[in-house]
C-alpha cells in the first residue's frame, strides 16, 4: 500500500498488516510516537482518504470523539488501501538513530521502597546518542521489551541511568528487583520515542511528573542546565506521600543553584501523618490547573501514568495551552500476551 502524507508531498510504502507507524520508521521517516501500543495518542494524526483497521479493535488512547473527527492511531492503524494521511513530521539531529547494543550492569540502587537507580554501562568503544526525554527498549530472552526512560542527560552518558519502579505482577520489574545483579549481560535498543526537548523552542515551560514519570524530565533539566538554556520552569511532581519523592537532595541542589530558573512544587495524593504535609495535595494536574489559570503563553512537558496524561490533556486545553505546545510520554504496563510487546512497564518509563 502507499501512504502519502498530504502536507509533506513525501510517501512510502506499508506491507500487509504492517503498522502504519513501523512502515515510515524502517524508511527513514519519524513520526510523533510514545508507546507505540495505542494507549498514549501521540501518534495520532488525521486520515485524509482510505481505509485502515485495527486488528485488535479500537485503541485505548482514541476517544470516539476523535474517531469521528477522522484522527487514528498509526501505531495500530493497518491500511485495506492506499492513504493520504496528515501527520507532524518530526525532525531529528543526525546520528540519533536507534540501534541494539549489549550493556552491563553497573549498579542498582534503592530510591525508595519501590523504586531503584539502575546503572547500566555500554561497552567502552560505543556512545549512545540521544535527545533529552528518549527511551531505551530492555530487549528480554524471549524477545519481549520493556521500554524505560533515560534518566541521565545526553552530555553526560558514562552511564545510562533508570528509574524503575516495582510493579506488583510485573515480570522485568521483579526481575530487576530481586534477581538482577551488578555486572549482568543485557541488550538494549534505542534511543527512541519522540518525547523530548524540543531545544529551539522560546515558550516558558510546565514540567509535570507522576512517580517515576520524573525521569525523562531530569533528563530534560540536567541538560538545560548543562547547556544555559535559560527558559524559566516549573516542575510539578505527583506521588502519593513524601517519601516517594526521591532524590531529594538533588531538587534541593537545583533549587539553590538555579533559583530564577527553577520551581518546584512536588504534590501529595495520600500523605502520612508524619509527613505533616503543609504542601498541595490531591491530583497534581489540578495543581498546575490552580497554579495557572491561563496556559496560553506556556509549553508543556509531562510524563506518567495514562490517566493523569488524559485528564491533564483535556484540562490544559480548556485553560488555553496551545494543541502544539503539549508533549506527553505515558508509562503504562500489562503482561496481557495479546498486547503489544513492546511497552512501558507501570510507573517506570
Amino acid at each position: 500500500m502507499k501512504i502519502a502524507i498530504q502536507s509533506k508531498n513525501r510517501s512510502f510504502d506499508c506491507g500487509p498488516g504492517e503498522a502504519i507507524l513501523d512502515a515510515a520508521l524502517r524508511q527513514g521517516i519519524t513520526m510523533p510516537y510514545g508507546c507505540r501500543g495505542g494507549r498514549c495518542g501521540g501518534c495520532m494524526g488525521s486520515v485524509v482518504e482510505g481505509e485502515f483497521v485495527y486488528p485488535n479493535g479500537q485503541p485505548g488512547g482514541i476517544a470516539d470523539s476523535e474517531i469521528m473527527e477522522g484522527k487514528a492511531l498509526f501505531c495500530q492503524a493497518r491500511p485495506k488501501t492506499d492513504m493520504v494521511i496528515e501527520v507532524v513530521i518530526v525532525d531529528t539531529p543526525a546520528g540519533i538513530e536507534p540501534r541494539k547494543m549489549p550493556a552491563r550492569v553497573h549498579s542498582i540502587d534503592r530510591l525508595t521502597d519501590d523504586v531503584v537507580q539502575l546503572k547500566l554501562k555500554i561497552p567502552a568503544a560505543s556512545r549512545l546518542p540521544f535527545l533529552a526525554g528518549q527511551y531505551v527498549d530492555f530487549i528480554l530472552s524471549d524477545g519481549r521489551r520493556r521500554a524505560f526512560s533515560l534518566a541521565n542527560p545526553p552530555h553526560h552518558d558514562e552511564f545510562l541511568e533508570f528509574q524503575i519502579r516495582h510493579v506488583p505482577g510485573g515480570y522485568f520489574t521483579h526481575f530487576v528487583f530481586e534477581e538482577m545483579r551488578n555486572k549482568a549481560l543485557i541488550r538494549i535498543e534505542g534511543p527512541l520515542g519522540t518525547f523530548y526537548l524540543r531545544e529551539d523552542h522560546e515558550r516558558p515551560i510546565i514540567m509535570m511528573a507522576g512517580g517515576t514519570g520524573m525521569a525523562p524530565l531530569r533528563s530534560m533539566l540536567l541538560h538545560m542546565f548543562a547547556t544555559g538554556d535559560d527558559r524559566p520552569v516549573h516542575l510539578f511532581w505527583g506521588a502519593r506521600a513524601k517519601k516517594d519523592i526521591y532524590l531529594p537532595d538533588e531538587i534541593d541542589q537545583w533549587l539553590k543553584t538555579y533559583p530564577d530558573k527553577i520551581k518546584f512544587t512536588p504534590v501529595l495524593s495520600e500523605p502520612a501523618e508524619s509527613d505533616n504535609w503543609n504542601g498541595d495535595t490531591g491530583f497534581v494536574h489540578e495543581a498546575v490547573t490552580r497554579t495557572y489559570p491561563d496556559m496560553s503563553d506556556y509549553e508543556v512537558y509531562m510524563s506518567g501514568p495514562p490517566p493523569m496524561v488524559y485528564a491533564a490533556r483535556d484540562a490544559f486545553m480548556a485553560q488555553g495551552l496551545p494543541e502544539g505546545c503539549v508533549f506527553s510520554d505515558t508509562f503504562d504496563f500489562s503482561d496481557d500476551p495479546g498486547l503489544p510487546a513492546v511497552e512501558k512497564e507501570g510507573g517506570t518509563g
